[in-house]
């Protein structure tokens, strides 16, 4: 097998979508509505809020065009989105330079709350949706489709409006110099998946791959720094692809959040993670040491965040989701808060917020108005505690979705990867 074809092995391309019978369809478009139902989970939009949006798409071009005086003009820089092959929506992009004494690092997020503002419905309809609700193969979007893969998506060779956030790091321990937070217009230069990332980091001819390259080099000494600092990290495998969106989010998160906390002074919407008890902890490494096979090393015991990294790497593969569901028990539930106190236990932050996903997380819509109106939600406590309260049921429904797709005999996971296909019935128990 080629190192193509097992990049994109388990994907839509790689091996087509999971078959099913039209009856089978209909049992789990029964179950869908019957979770939607139960947890309050709306999956149709409101007439008005389908026509704003599509009058939102509107005269585009134009908008764009008058917009760019106002805003910092970054069409001529290099820039790139990496995406799952099946992603409808590029939300964010980067672009990346190293100089003499700094790396200069720029994510841009689409520019959400230039379209959807606090007097549209379609506001509304976020704050009452909160989050986009991923099931297999089945998504519940936040705001409506027709806006987030169109004017919010930023494709390549378009001219596209971006809230970007520029990081000026110190080549030596990565810390921000500078974080400078505006508007800008951006224009894509290419649009790669996942394992199109990982090839071109592979090959030295091919377009960006000094750009992906020297990004993948910073997000892996970011990746290795939060690690040292005590960030907890449960899924040591992950590809460089994932590694290097994964550690310039979050960078670019912290960043802002910093910014608004520091700088300003303001309410947002925050991250807080409380930490287990110390009881809970040793619950939890006890579990884990007493596992067949693992061993955690006796250096790191006095930081239960170290420990389980530590002992991740070094486990047997069929032990690690064991090792995860140890900690995840003793985990208690992230929430959103209009005050950074606390920090971010399994990040190991002080202060952390969300920022880089707009199109499907009401926390970073609110946040991208904070920054830019420099103007706070009177309800903002209301809105952390609904935002909370709706990613806790959109989790619980995809767990009980998950359960469900199990018991009538499908695998979740090739599910959401390479999504379903009705067939009809003999083609379907031949598939079984």
């Amino acid at each position: 097998m080629s190192d193509d074809a097992q990049a994109e092995a388990g994907t839509v391309d790689g091996q087509g979508p999971v078959e099913a019978s039209e009856d089978l369809a209909r049992h789990l478009e029964n179950k869908r509505e019957e979770l939607f139902e139960k947890f309050e989970i709306p999956y149709e939009f409101p007439p008005e809020v389908l026509e704003e949006a599509e009058a939102r798409t509107e005269g585009v071009t134009q908008e764009i065009s008058d917009e760019i005086e106002e805003r910092k003009d970054l069409r001529e820089l290099t820039t790139w989105t990496t995406d799952p092959i099946d992603a409808q929506d590029f939300d964010d992009a980067l672009s990346i330079e190293e100089r003499d004494d700094e790396y200069v690092l720029w994510v841009h997020i689409a520019d959400v709350t230039h379209y959807v503002t606090p007097e549209t419905a379609m506001w509304d309809e976020a704050v009452d949706r909160s989050n986009t609700v991923y099931l297999p193969g089945y998504t519940v979007h936040m705001l409506p489709p027709v806006l987030a893969e169109t004017v919010c998506s930023l494709v390549p060779n378009e001219e596209r409006l971006a809230h970007t956030v520029e990081m000026h790091l110190d080549k030596e321990n990565l810390t921000y110099e500078t974080i400078d937070i505006y508007k800008s217009v951006i224009e894509s230069d290419e649009r790669l998946t996942y394992a199109q990332a990982e090839n071109r980091l592979d090959d030295p001819d091919a377009p960006l791959h000094e750009e992906n390259k020297l990004v993948y080099d910073l997000a892996d000494r970011m990746h290795e720094q939060r690690k040292e600092d005590g960030s907890l990290v449960l899924n040591p495998s992950r590809d460089r692809a994932h590694t290097i969106i994964e550690e310039c989010m979050l960078k670019a998160n912290k960043a802002v959040t910093h910014e608004l906390m520091w700088n300003r002074g303001v309410s947002a919407m925050y991250r807080v993670h409380p930490q287990p008890s110390p009881d809970e902890w040793s619950e939890a490494l006890q579990e884990i040491q007493d596992l067949d096979g693992v061993s955690i090393p006796g250096s790191t015991w006095d930081d239960p965040r170290k420990a389980v990294n530590a002992t991740l790497e070094e486990a047997p593969g069929r032990q690690l989701d064991k090792i995860q569901w140890a900690v995840m028990k003793v985990m208690p539930r992230a929430r959103y808060m209009n005050d950074p106190f606390g920090g971010h236990h399994a990040l190991n932050f002080e202060i952390y917020g969300h920022f880089t996903s707009p199109i499907r997380r009401l926390s970073d819509l609110i946040n991208h108005w904070i920054v830019y109106q420099n103007d706070v939600p009177e309800n903002l406590v209301e809105l952390c505690d609904r935002a909370s309260d709706k990613q806790k049921d959109a989790e619980q429904c995809e767990r009980e979705y998950k359960t469900f797709l199990q018991e009538v005999g499908l695998d979740p996971m090739a599910v959401n990867n390479r999504g379903i296909e009705v067939v009809d019935e003999e083609e379907a128990e031949k598939t079984l």
